[in-house]
């Protein structure tokens, strides 16, 4: 390998050229592919698998702010924080009875599981359990760029919401449609989620090494909610 050569592999790339590795990331790893995903949206899960999946996948629900609060505690602007406060508010409401935890609760009501169980995180597969957890602890101990970089799987989230909601009206027509709302709001609020976390990452990785980490985060996430499924589709080890 000539020096020019190892020169033009450790140069940056251009914001643009990063976006397309970014995305290329989420079109080959989002969990949009999994087969247990794809089985939901072809209208083929049970309604005991359905349960399952929206019991556990609760447990990473509850932890979408709490890896916000921990992202949010790395960034030295006001600004940056407050614009991140919203997502916190999101999840958790303004006060009791709204957000999207809430939303998520009551789609898990809509489908027939009481909320003190889907409350019960002893319940949760240890596989989710170990997925959450890495996730968390990867906001705790990465950089901001990491962390944020990990959150672009919410640029593929307003898509995935749009084919939910179709597939769960057209064959899950047993759970009342009010308990859509979830992924209803998550449309706007995962689209503009993603386009401000991108616009930070496009600002923030200026080096080829900061580049390759950012790609590296998003893979990171992916593999996140691929195990998570993975999980939910075995089914085993204290499931609700």
């Amino acid at each position: 390998m000539t020096t020019a050569t190892r020169t033009r592999e450790q140069e940056p790339w251009t914001p643009d050229e990063l976006t397309d590795r970014l995305r290329a990331v989420s079109a080959e790893r989002y969990h949009d592919r999994h087969p247990f995903n794809v089985r939901m949206h072809a209208g083929e899960l049970t309604r005991e698998e359905l349960r399952r999946w929206i019991a556990n996948r609760f447990h990473y629900q509850r932890h979408i702010p709490v890896k916000d609060a921990l992202i949010l505690a790395k960034f030295d602007d006001p600004a940056l924080r407050r614009g991140w406060l919203r997502r916190i508010r999101d999840h958790d409401g303004e006060r009791d009875g709204e957000g999207g935890i809430e939303r998520w609760l009551r789609l898990g009501e809509a489908a027939g599981l009481d909320r003190e169980q889907l409350l019960d995180a002893s319940q949760v597969l240890p596989g989710v359990r170990l997925a959450v957890d890495g996730y968390v602890n990867f906001c705790r101990l990465g950089t901001a760029l990491d962390a944020v970089a990990a959150s672009l799987t919410e640029l593929s989230a307003p898509d995935l919401m749009v084919t939910r909601i179709a597939a769960f009206e057209r064959h899950y027509p047993w759970i009342d449609g009010d308990g859509l709302a979830y992924f209803r709001t998550r449309v706007g609020q995962g689209g503009r989620d993603g386009q401000e976390a991108l616009a930070l990452v496009r600002a923030w990785a200026r080096t080829r090494e900061e580049q390759e980490r950012a790609v590296a985060a998003l893979a990171f996430k992916c593999d996140v909610l691929w195990s998570l499924l993975d999980a939910v589709d075995r089914g085993t080890g204290g499931a609700p």
